[in-house]
C-alpha cells in the first residue's frame, strides 16, 4: 500500500470518508457475486447461517474498526447493559453509509432476495422482495423506515451479547450478515457468534459458528422453513455472542431493512 492510499480525503459530496482505497468497492462487489452461492443458499437451508470466509482483508478490517471513535460516523450510541442487552457496546452508522457498508448491502442483497423470496413461498407468506436494495429500501421509506440499521459492535473483556432478533419494523428482510473485525486467538479469546434455533414442540438447538477475521456470517433473522414429517413448519432463530474472555472484539453487522 502506497504512502497516499490509505490517506482520508474530505468528500466533496457529503458522503461519509472511504478508509479503504487499497481495493475498490466494484472489486469487493465482485468478489462478493463471485462466491459460491448454491453453497451459501444449501447451507442456510439446512443451518440458517452460512460463513463466507475472506470477504475483508485484514487491513480493511482494522481499518473499519477504527471508524468507531469518529462520531460524525454514526447517528446513534447504544450501551447494552443499559437496556438489558447484554455488555458492550455499539453505534449505528448515519445515512450516507460509508461506501464501503453501502457497497455491502447493495451487492449481497440480489443474491439473498431470491433465497427470502423461496422462504417465504415455502412459509405461505405473501411478502417478496425486489431485485435490488434500492428497491427494497423505498419500500422500507414507504412504511416509515428511514433509519439505517448497519452497525459496528465493540465488546471488550466480560462482555457479551444476549440472544435476539434485529427487527425495527414491519417491513423485514430475513437474512443479515456480520463480519468479524478482530482476530481470534490474537486480540479476544471467547466471544463466539452464537444461533439458537427453537423448533415446535422440541427443546432449543444451540450452534457455535467459527469465525476469523473478514469472515462473515449470513444468518436468518427470525425464522426460517424447515421440511418435516407433516410438511414445511416454521423454527424461530435467535443470534448472539459469548462473553469474550480477553481482550477486544469489534463486528460490521449489515441488516438490510431500515428502522423506524
Amino acid at each position: 500500500m502506497s504512502a497516499t492510499t490509505n490517506r482520508t480525503r474530505k468528500p466533496r459530496d457529503g458522503r461519509k470518508p472511504d478508509l479503504t482505497r487499497s481495493r475498490g468497492q466494484s472489486d469487493i462487489a465482485n468478489q462478493l457475486r463471485g462466491r459460491d452461492w448454491g453453497r451459501i443458499a444449501q447451507d442456510l437451508d439446512e443451518r440458517g447461517n452460512a460463513v463466507i470466509e475472506g470477504v475483508l482483508t485484514a487491513s480493511e478490517c482494522r481499518l473499519i474498526a477504527h471508524w468507531y471513535v469518529d462520531a460524525t460516523l454514526f447517528r446513534s450510541r447504544v450501551v447494552m447493559a443499559s437496556h438489558g442487552f447484554g455488555r458492550g457496546e455499539y453505534r449505528y452508522f448515519a445515512y450516507p453509509l460509508p461506501d464501503l457498508v453501502a457497497t455491502l448491502r447493495s451487492a449481497c442483497y440480489p443474491q439473498l432476495a431470491p433465497i427470502a423470496n423461496r422462504w417465504n413461498e415455502r412459509l405461505r407468506v405473501g411478502a417478496r422482495y425486489p431485485r435490488t436494495h434500492a428497491q427494497f429500501i423505498s419500500r422500507c421509506r414507504e412504511a416509515g423506515q428511514t433509519r439505517p440499521t448497519p452497525l459496528l459492535l465493540q465488546y471488550g473483556a466480560g462482555d457479551y451479547n444476549c440472544l435476539h432478533q434485529d427487527l425495527y419494523g414491519e417491513c423485514v428482510f430475513p437474512l443479515q450478515l456480520a463480519i468479524l473485525l478482530s482476530e481470534p486467538g490474537e486480540d479476544f479469546t471467547g466471544g463466539e457468534f452464537v444461533m439458537t434455533e427453537q423448533r415446535p414442540r422440541m427443546q432449543s438447538r444451540p450452534e457455535v459458528v467459527p469465525l476469523r477475521r473478514g469472515d462473515a456470517v449470513i444468518f436468518a433473522v427470525h425464522h426460517r422453513p424447515v421440511s418435516g414429517t407433516r410438511g414445511i413448519y416454521r423454527v424461530n432463530l435467535r443470534h448472539g455472542v459469548s462473553r469474550v474472555r480477553t481482550g477486544q472484539r469489534s463486528t460490521l453487522g449489515v441488516i438490510f431493512h431500515d428502522a423506524t
